[in-house]
């Protein structure tokens, strides 16, 4: 179930956010300036952003299995009809929207599906290995993106990307099983678990401004090195899809950390103060560029990465298993909105200004993130089914 659960979400990450690897394609064949890419990567996470409430709350109703295959399957189906029969910037953006959209099931429902097959102290590393998704999916576009549109144009990268996903759908379809659900929790009611306590709305907004500099990285590091350090697309491509696989590993050892010290939040508020120093070092490198400019993106790249299991471990646990899809697609659509916004905001501040100061800006949001995270009072090992009680 982790494998599969894993490999959905890395799917539609692939898709989701592997336009930025095409954008120096889309600037050379299709004449567009960076804030017009910039709207093309938005677009999918635009349509996830729509959608996620939705199938959270369908997978708590209806279970993971039959809301991942479908929504997967649909966004292979819109991913097709992109890359192999429309042309121009507007429909190639709707089909793009209407993909995020129906990819949004695997991210409400996934996280749902991992975290009902692990108790609580096997949550962390099994949610960081499920949160690798992210990093290997835009590995996975880093990598294939450039050479695919260089060869095929944008309808056979896109087209890559549409048969990733309906195969992932169809290995959903058969062999993913929802996990048991409590008597209890299927028979009553549960509690809102936002009702009377602002930690879960904390932890929501500090995972969201954690997006930006994880965002700024990745969108933009493959223009950076093409335009700063003269690189091909096709070897920042390569190194770029390097730095993910890091960002993966840096998911999995976080994951294994908060099982070990029994925590999620103290790391996490520990990981946003270093991703705050690592991104304003990357600026000071991109505003004068040396060999250590792409060490430091790739490191930045690393970093802005191991939050996000965290954040997403903690509200399940928090939200408890009546509401973790609603829940999940709440934090979902906080992350991804912004998402949908740092890639043409970001891509006018660089436009009218340099590249450092959009890598100072995610720096300092950083900083925010970590003085807003909801740390306990107390640690202690959550115990297997219980929601934590957590004070600022």
């Amino acid at each position: 179930m982790l494998a599969l659960g894993t490999a959905a979400q890395t799917a539609a990450c692939a898709f989701v956010y592997g336009i930025p690897y095409l954008a120096d394609t889309l600037r050379r064949q299709e004449h567009l300036g960076l804030t017009q890419v910039g709207l093309l990567v938005a677009c999918p996470t635009a349509g996830l952003v729509l959608a996620l409430y939705l199938w959270g709350a369908a997978a708590d109703r209806w279970g993971e299995r039959v809301v991942i295959a479908l929504g997967l399957g649909a966004a292979a189906a819109a991913l097709a009809v992109a890359a192999w029969t429309v042309h121009g910037m507007v429909p190639l953006g709707l089909l793009l929207v209407l993909a995020g959209a129906a990819g949004a099931s695997v991210y409400s429902a996934s996280g749902r599906l991992v975290m009902g097959w692990f108790t609580a102290r096997e949550r962390g590393l099994a949610m960081g290995i499920r949160q690798t998704s992210t990093p290997l999916g835009m590995g996975v576009a880093a990598l294939a993106m450039p050479p695919l549109s260089d060869a095929h144009g944008l309808g056979g990268a896109i087209g890559f990307l549409a048969v990733v996903c309906g195969v992932i759908a169809v290995l959903i379809a058969l062999f993913a099983a929802d996990p048991a659900r409590p008597a209890k929790a299927a028979a009553e009611p549960a509690p809102n678990p936002y009702r009377g306590s602002r930690t879960l709305w904390r932890i929501h907004g500090s995972a969201a401004l954690l997006v930006i500099p994880q965002f700024t990285a990745g969108a933009f590091a493959l223009v950076l090195l093409v335009d700063v350090r003269g690189w091909s697309s096709v070897h920042a491509g390569q190194l770029i899809a390097a730095a993910q696989g890091l960002g993966a590993l840096s998911r999995i050892l976080v994951g294994r950390w908060s099982d070990r010290v029994g925590e999620r939040l103290r790391p996490m508020r520990q990981l946003a103060v270093g991703t705050a120093a690592l991104v304003g070092a990357t600026a000071l490198a991109t505003a004068f560029p040396s060999p250590l400019t792409p060490v430091l993106l790739v490191a930045a790249i690393a970093l802005t990465s191991s939050t996000n299991g965290l954040s997403f471990t903690s509200t399940a646990e928090l939200a408890g298993p009546a509401w973790s899809g609603r829940a999940l697609g709440v934090h979902n659509t906080g992350q991804n909105l912004t998402a949908a916004v740092v890639p043409p905001l970001m891509g006018a501040v660089i436009s009218a200004t340099a590249y450092w100061p959009g890598f100072v800006l995610a720096a300092v949001t950083a900083c925010v993130s970590a003085a807003i995270i909801p740390v306990p009072a107390q640690v202690a090992a959550p115990a297997a089914g219980a929601r934590r009680t957590i004070s600022a």
